[in-house]
């Protein structure tokens, strides 16, 4: 048995649950008379909905493969080996499963050996290797590829990435080695750094190959036919690949100092991963892969052992998991139909509720206002966006029609809303104002419509108690913009029956929104967390700090944007609104800022100016603020700040605004973008210890986002 193999078996026993990936060789013909071929083809043997996955066995078994091939190549049975996935799938890397299983560094640095050792035997084979890169491509699925000699990608291909430093990891098996050293490390930078910490931005097929990553790039029907017919020419010296040369001298070092201002914007060095990758790409240009796959093997260990992979293997699950199987949800079969939709407003949140729903749901949508001006207005901006997306291409012009079809205002309520299975509100924040609304759709509204409001922070119960039927009202708390932050907070009101309910959890699924059960509890999740989280940095402000003190004090959580940043992202004058709803609930901890409160007075949209380039202390702000003598360090604000949190947060779970800490995580990971690498805020938490000294307990059990004990 070979060291590798044995390195493998040895790994095996770690990965109990691994989904086995398996390697078939199959041999054929090249066109051209190019020769004898063996096509090698990765296949977990489940649908072709679920992705291949490289644990131990996995690679102990595409290891045997390569055994078989390599002796063909060297007896010159062959001309060439290709690797490629089954359908729609190639490979989407490690098994991340039994990644967050590993007790012992030792355990982890096998991993990364393995890995290097597998992959690294196709670059070392007697004859040109191939990768077929035929659909999604992820992790160490891009990482095989890149130890062939040549790739091919599909034009189908949906989603090719390297997102290991989204996860808190490096490519590990080869990514930060080879790929500088294919493409230059500018370019690497951006897949390995810059699209990881975008949100872990995906790149389609054209992309991947106009980065230079794929040689060649074909449709994706016909796609691995094409990819033969070209290895044929190849082969047989009719077409030659040819790369640019890498630039190893200064412009390797603007590449990496890029990276270093790229992660420093988004994770302000709190997280270790992307430093690391950058530390392997900057040493990479000297071309010793060797020494580069040992740097990457130290480094996943180290990494896999962290708290931050840890923390990122937990916010994946929890978005890929928890987030598509809602705790609490009633039983979907009670969902009633909704083939209709009305939205009363016509403003820019309910425009953008009106586009959601007609996109997703293609059904009927009918807007209301007070006015024919606002109406129109609504419809207007429906029918542009609809524009926008056939002007890009994303729809064909017989859909725009459809769609344009299917949106209607109207001022008579009773006119629009009489066949309506879903009605939803998005008018001013004020109770009086949402009760009448609701009086008014319940008096024209079906018997068994939903009405949803979208309040942010009002008592949906509170809402719903003047109606003849308020068992069918529900909260349906989106986060702006609509488009693009996934989290839908459905709030159960104290007389919500199960079939609104399951009604409603429906609705978000086609909308393809994480939906979280939320207590009808002031603020809800995000909101009331959200608003403590920034009461204690407005309170330190008014209290003496200056505000470049306080916002600097939180730079080490890593979060995408300072709290005075997200507040102009939020509007001032809703920051103050949910601050007074919360002080009226919880006086004894939400306070209402005077400085803020005369920054909404005097219509200032935040806090800062942005002539430079970069975000300055307005100074008509700065004359409006009032302080007084407490002057805090940067780290007596982060421990008062999250100490604050940490408060609320165990207050929550004792009220059962939610049903576990990870719904919290859910909830701030989706809609309000807290990075995976600190899995939401509870991990973080116990981490650091602010558990423990607030409430006395950690919120998370042990080996749940931290090492198995």
């Amino acid at each position: 048995m070979s060291t590798t193999a044995e390195l493998l078996k040895q790994a095996s026993d770690l990965f109990p649950d691994e989904v086995v990936t398996s390697a078939h060789v199959r041999h054929f013909e090249l066109p051209f008379g190019a020769g004898r071929f063996a096509l090698i083809t990765l296949d977990n043997g489940l649908d072709h909905t679920k992705p291949t996955t490289f644990g131990p066995a996995s690679l102990a078994n595409l290891d045997t493969a390569i055994d078989q091939v390599e002796k063909e190549a060297a007896d010159g049975e062959i001309v060439g080996i290709g690797i490629t996935g089954k359908p729609f799938i190639f490979a989407v890397g490690a098994d991340l499963k039994g990644v967050e299983l590993l007790k012992e560094h030792e355990h982890a640095l096998a991993i990364g050996k393995g890995g290097h050792e597998v992959f690294k035997r196709l670059s070392g084979l007697a004859v040109p290797t191939f990768a077929y890169y035929n659909g999604a491509a992820m992790g160490g699925g891009v990482e095989v590829g890149l130890h062939c000699t040549y790739r091919t990608v599909s034009k189908a291909l949906p989603a090719f990435s390297l997102p290991e430093v989204f996860l808190g990891l490096v490519p590990g098996w080869g990514g930060c080695t080879l790929l500088p050293n294919l493409i230059g490390a500018d370019k690497a930078v951006s897949v390995i750094i810059e699209n990881s910490l975008n949100q872990n931005k995906q790149l389609k097929g054209k992309q991947v190959f106009e980065l230079g990553i794929a040689d060649a790039l074909f449709e994706g029907a016909d796609f691995l036919e094409q990819s033969l017919i070209w290895t044929a020419r190849v082969l047989k010296g009719d077409v030659t690949v040819e790369r640019p040369e890498i630039d190893r001298g200064e412009a390797w070092d603007q590449a990496v100092a890029k990276g270093r201002f790229i992660a420093d914007s988004k994770v302000h060095g709190a997280a270790p991963a992307a430093y690391r990758a950058l530390d392997i790409i900057e040493a990479a240009r000297n071309g010793d892969f060797q020494q580069g796959f040992d740097a990457e093997d130290q480094a996943l260990a180290d990494l896999i052992m962290g708290g931050e992979l840890r923390a990122g293997i937990y916010a994946f699950n929890l978005v890929q998991k928890r987030g598509k199987r809602p705790a609490g949800a009633p039983d979907k079969n009670l969902a009633r139909p909704v083939t209709k939709v009305g939205v009363v407003g016509a403003g820019l949140m309910a425009s953008q509720l009106a586009l959601l729903f007609l996109r997703r749901l293609e059904v009927p949508v009918v807007l209301t206002d007070i006015d024919q001006e606002r109406v129109d207005k609504g419809v207007g901006y429906v029918h542009a966006e609809i524009d926008k997306l056939l002007g890009k291409g994303r729809i064909n012009q017989d859909k725009a029609n459809r769609l344009k079809a299917l949106v209607t205002g109207v001022l008579d309520k009773a006119e629009g809303f009489a066949d309506a299975d879903f009605v939803i509100e998005a008018v001013f924040e004020e109770m009086s104002v949402k009760q009448k609304v609701f009086a008014e759709v319940e008096a024209v509204a079906p018997a068994h419509a939903v009405l949803a409001t979208n309040t942010s922070s009002l008592s949906v119960s509170e809402m719903a108690s003047k109606l003849r039927h308020p068992e069918r009202v529900v909260g349906f708390h989106f986060f702006n913009p609509v488009a693009i932050l996934p989290l839908l907070e459905i709030v159960r009101g104290e007389q919500t029956d199960d079939a609104s309910l399951a009604t409603a959890f429906a609705v978000a699924k086609k909308l393809k929104k994480t939906a979280v059960l939320v207590k009808d509890a002031p603020a809800f999740v995000v909101n009331r967390i959200l608003t403590r989280f920034m009461g204690e940095i407005q309170n330190v402000i008014d209290e003496g700090t200056p505000v470049a003190v306080a916002e600097k004090a939180v730079e080490p959580l890593g979060l995408p944007m300072s709290p005075l940043v997200l507040l102009e992202l939020v509007g001032p004058a809703i920051g103050l609104h949910v601050s007074e709803t919360l002080n009226r609930a919880f006086p004894d901890r939400f306070t209402v800022s005077p400085n803020l409160k005369a920054v909404v007075e005097a219509g200032k949209r935040g806090f800062y100016v942005y002539d430079s380039g970069k975000p300055e202390l307005d100074p008509e702000v700065a004359a409006l603020l009032k302080q007084g003598d407490s002057v805090l360090t940067e780290e007596q604000v982060r421990t008062r700040v999250l100490d604050a949190v940490a408060q609320e947060i165990g207050l929550m779970l004792d009220e059962g605004v939610v049903a576990e800490a990870q719904d919290i995580d859910l909830c701030l990971i989706t809609g309000a973008g807290w990075p995976f690498h600190l899995g939401g805020v509870t991990p973080y938490l116990d981490r650091e210890g602010v558990s423990e000294r607030v409430n006395g307990k950690k919120f998370l059990a042990p080996g749940v986002a931290s090492v198995p004990a």
